[in-house]
């Protein structure tokens, strides 16, 4: 029965163990012995009334020895107490080392599981498309991966464990008090209906309750998270009281589903012990009135009763678990909604892994929208050769950094294709496609982590004279060695111990060990004073020499270094050639240059 409650009342935990089975199938050696444990443990809790038994029947009131067990009548009623006050300590020792063993061990199970979930989870994550990002709230996700993840793993423990305990006490109590007397077992189950009619009727509004709970606590980490990784701006426009609002609102949410869910948890509890009462009663004046008719002994019925209580703790403990196994569904649900998002943009069957490129680049007739009726780019096409230098111009929203989203596979068009030497970058594998583009953005992140290891995350092998090589080309060396601790320097978070020309800087050194055949820049200049743009230009001249290169500038001073400036507005490409060649055509680029020039003056 408790079994069949448990599935009723939080379906979303029998998901979740099917689910993770792989993953639980790798500690069967580590389950089986669990499950030694765990049976031991149930036995001895079937044995351990039996001695208080002995002393009542046949210590106590000595004429009550069966013919059944003639050795009892032979030991000294002195003796029969010992042994019998020394089953009541071996019994119990021996419970509590099996009950130690099956909980450690199971604990040792539910961290190597959790530990590969939460692994999962971060993976699965990382290869989640743009698209389900944009959408989805950093907090949110944070309390997710750890959260969640720890949640999860700390309620099967703490729960299902002392749960399944419960429910194999039931069945081998019962099998016991059916030997012992049918009719008063019987009797004494009469009132398990009542529970599996309360369990049935809360255990569900439980899990919904636990799941909202779980979302309001995901936007209480979501809102937490956006305010201090903006605190900058925040401070700036003196945001804090909005944003302590906001926090306030989220989280009183969150107290009143979780104050919601402990009411309906208790209501279930209450609810069980009033049961338990009304059938201990019960059997207490029926088992009463058979020992007055010498039908059972008084030992009987105290084993009996303590059998009673024992095998009513598997319904007890069903009623204080619940909430707790509810919350762990509703945990699960939330990894498992994440582990079941399929990516957008993935390998494709039959992708291949891309041979070195040459760096030739096509967009042909290419459209692309975020949502499938709104289209932002429509009919692109745009062919680049190898080693050239191309600028992408044009107001802003035109869709020039989508473009390049596209040639790195960030999204997939709707319709054309992106090909690189005259194939469909869908044919390779991201990883082989990725590593050959190297990145440097208008605001480039770095990592919490030394100098050194920013330059060099991502690529494999590299040594001490790469990471200085990659330095010097991007101007850095010098104020990089000047620092106390040099390459082993630890910058702040997303490099705010950095000047924006410092990070800059380090960016393109990243892009530079990298060594690989495409690059985009996406506004590298943006934000810099002019000593510093001059630095990183000179930089980015070095970095794009001999690479097919793709610069996304609002500086047409910039872009008319280019070999091919490409003018897109509106979704589409109006204009591309060289600089020279649109000045003459007299178009909207043109214009837009001498708008640039006389706003310089």
């Amino acid at each position: 029965m408790g079994s069949s409650n448990l599935q009723k009342s939080i379906p979303g935990l029998w998901r979740i163990l099917r689910y993770f089975s792989p993953n639980i199938r790798k500690q069967q050696k580590l389950l089986f012995f669990c499950a030694i444990a765990l049976v031991a443990d149930v036995g001895l809790r079937v044995l351990e009334p039996w001695p208080l038994k002995f002393v009542f029947d046949y210590v106590l009131i000595q004429n009550q020895i069966p013919a059944d067990f003639p050795l009892l009548a032979t030991l000294d009623p002195v003796w029969l107490l010992t042994f019998s006050a020394l089953a009541a300590i071996a019994i119990p020792a021996l419970r509590a080392l099996a009950g130690y063993w099956s909980t450690v061990w199971l604990a040792l199970v539910g961290s190597r599981v959790m530990s590969e979930v939460r692994e999962r989870l971060y993976r699965h994550l990382q290869q989640l498309s743009l698209s389900y990002h944009t959408k989805a709230r950093s907090g949110d996700l944070i309390v997710r991966v750890s959260s969640d993840a720890s949640r999860l793993q700390e309620i099967l423990i703490t729960a299902a464990l002392p749960l399944l305990v419960s429910v194999l006490m039931l069945f081998g109590m019962l099998v016991v008090m059916f030997w012992m007397d049918r009719d008063l077992t019987l009797l004494s189950l009469l009132t398990l209906p009542f529970f599996g009619l309360a369990a049935t009727r809360l255990s569900e509004r439980i899990r919904e309750s636990s799941l909202k709970q779980r979302k309001q606590e995901g936007a209480v980490a979501a809102t937490a998270a956006e305010s201090i990784a903006a605190i900058k701006l925040v401070k700036a426009l003196s945001l804090q009281e909005a944003f302590a609002d906001i926090f306030a609102r989220q989280n009183q949410n969150s107290l009143k589903e979780s104050v919601q869910t402990q009411k309906l948890a208790s209501h279930l509890e209450r609810t069980v012990d009033v049961v338990i009462a009304i059938g201990t009663a019960v059997v207490l004046w029926y088992g009463s009135w058979l020992v007055l008719r010498d039908s059972l002994t008084p030992g009987d019925i105290l084993v009996f009763l303590t059998y009673l209580k024992n095998a009513f703790k598997p319904v007890q403990n069903f009623a204080k678990y619940t909430g707790r196994l509810a919350k762990a569904a509703a945990s699960g649900e939330r990894i498992l909604d994440v582990l079941e998002e399929t990516p957008d943009v993935r390998d494709l069957p039959g992708a291949i892994a891309a041979s070195r490129f040459r760096g030739d680049v096509e967009f042909d007739r290419v459209s692309f929208g975020y949502e499938p009726n709104q289209i932002l780019l429509r009919d692109i096409s745009l062919k680049v050769r190898s080693g050239q230098q191309v600028a992408i111009v044009g107001t802003s929203g035109g869709g020039k950094s989508t473009l390049v989203s596209l040639l790195m596979r960030l999204y997939d068009p709707i319709f054309g294709a992106v090909k690189i030497d005259g194939r469909d970058i869908r044919d390779y594998t991201l990883e082989s496609l990725r590593s050959q583009i190297s990145v440097v953005l208008q605001d480039s992140l770095l990592f919490a982590a030394t100098i050194r290891e920013n330059i060099a995350y991502g690529v494999s092998d590299v040594v001490e004279k790469d990471i200085i090589a990659a330095a010097t080309l991007a101007n850095a060396r010098e104020f990089i060695e000047a620092m106390p601790q040099g390459y082993d320097t630890v910058v702040g978070e997303r490099g705010a111990t950095l000047s924006g020309g410092q990070r800059q800087r380090i960016a393109i050194a990243r892009a530079a060990i990298r060594q690989a055949p495409i690059l985009i820049l996406d506004e590298p200049t943006t934000g810099l004073d002019k000593e510093n743009e001059r630095v990183v230009i000179e930089a980015l001249q070095k970095l794009a020499r001999d690479r097919t290169t793709f610069i996304i500038t609002h500086d047409l001073n910039l872009a008319t270094r280019a070999d091919l400036i490409v003018y897109i507005e509106g979704g589409q490409i109006q204009e591309q050639g060289s600089h020279a060649e649109l000045i003459r055509r007299n178009g909207r680029y043109a214009t837009l240059f001498q708008l640039s020039v006389i706003s310089n003056q």
